[in-house]
């Protein structure tokens, strides 16, 4: 498909207006293919025709539409195998000790998508169900998206996508084979909660106190950000962090130049603390 500079301009204003993201040129070959749906739906034959119907309005549905089929919501369950391993075999443990006298812990899944990375924590959880037991364990997963946050708070999912990450086994041990799909089972529903936010906007008060996780995984969600606007996000990101917490990006994302607020911890590869906490620990591991 032919991409008019001009059109392509008009839906990557719109696309940062509504999510903070930055479309470039160099990803113009992905608008032919994500709208592809939506031209079938509504009849359109070009892109061209497509921005004269969106005409001035940021807020109309088909707008909606346009923002919806442009994000990437690629995701599955355990996600970089690796990063759950370092979860589950040292963030976990280690957060288990600091909060021995509470026995809570609340977890904050940043552009969750559908939902899968969120249902893959409640797993590890659900997996050493002796180790937490007593304990109140909250993950909140939140995306800008609506259309997959109702995937995600329906638990139920494809054939095709409940076989990517989990092996057979973990598919009859946590899900339930459903005439809408594989469903989650209430065990780990119940550990979840899905909501639609923007991470550039503070979390509602119903949803979260400042300073509220222990843990934040935000993975591959800062990479369509432009410097300043990924300014804007670890920002909210280190004002929902407890100070003693930690915090896991994706493998191409750093905060290295980026913010003051949080820094690698260099005794863990690929997490990350509040800057003075980061800090201490250097020192202390000599």
């Amino acid at each position: 498909m032919q991409v008019s500079e001009a059109s392509q301009r008009r839906l990557a204003e719109l696309l940062k207006a509504e999510t903070g993201q930055d479309f470039p040129a160099a990803r113009g070959w992905r608008i032919g293919t994500a709208l592809s749906g939506l031209f079938r739906t509504h009849g359109i034959a070009s892109l061209d025709q497509l921005v004269a119907k969106l005409g001035l309005s940021r807020h109309s549905p088909l707008a909606r539409e346009v923002v919806e089929a442009l994000l990437n919501n690629e995701t599955y369950f355990f996600r970089d195998r690796a990063i759950f391993d370092l979860l589950a075999n040292k963030v976990l443990p280690d957060l288990a000790e600091r909060r021995a006298s509470t026995r809570q812990l609340s977890i904050w899944s940043v552009g969750c998508s559908t939902g899968q990375e969120a249902l893959s924590l409640a797993m590890l959880f659900s997996e050493r169900e002796a180790r937490w037991h007593g304990w109140t364990i909250r993950i909140l997963g939140t995306d800008v998206s609506r259309a997959v946050i109702d995937v995600a708070r329906s638990g139920c999912y494809t054939p095709f996508q409940i076989q990517r990450g989990l092996a057979v086994g973990q598919m009859v041990q946590f899900f339930d084979e459903t005439p809408q799909g594989w469903r989650a089972q209430e065990r780990l529903r119940r550990m979840v909660r899905f909501e639609l936010h923007n991470i550039l906007e503070p979390l509602p008060a119903s949803i979260a106190a400042p300073g509220a996780f222990d843990l934040i995984l935000c993975r591959n969600v800062l990479l369509y950000f432009d410097d300043s606007t990924r300014a804007r996000a670890f920002e909210r990101l280190g004002s929902a962090l407890v100070p003693d917490g930690w915090m896991i990006l994706g493998a191409g994302e750093t905060t290295i130049g980026q913010t003051d607020l949080i820094a690698p911890d260099r005794t863990l590869p690929s997490l990350y603390r509040h800057a003075a906490n980061a800090e201490l620990r250097r020192v202390a591991a000599g």
